[in-house]
């Protein structure tokens, strides 16, 4: 399994819209091959500030899988007009045994 992250800065005034745009979009990442679950996080020091955290089977399901497919540009016509700047994605994957 591994985590990818990403720190999502909203364009200002419209972290309310984000909200409610990602509350549809969740379900095109839900329903791709290997997602397991996800998480946003609103920061509580700074407005306008989202941590997306979402747990894939492999890479390849995030980086191939959903990345490449139809579904990705549905999800990044929704959302990727909010962030300023754009975020830099990153994956992790534990090193507990």
């Amino acid at each position: 399994m591994i985590v990818e992250q990403a720190i999502l800065y909203i364009k200002p005034g419209q972290s309310a819209a984000f909200e409610e745009t990602f509350e549809k979009a969740q379900s095109i990442i839900s329903s791709m091959k290997g997602y397991i679950r996800h998480d946003v996080l609103k920061c509580i020091e700074e407005e306008n500030k989202y941590l997306l955290l979402v747990e894939w089977e492999t890479l390849e399901d995030h980086e191939i899988g959903f990345r490449k497919s139809a579904a990705y540009q549905e999800w990044r016509n929704l959302l990727h007009h909010f962030y300023d700047p754009f975020p830099v994605v990153q994956h992790y994957t534990s090193i507990l045994i």
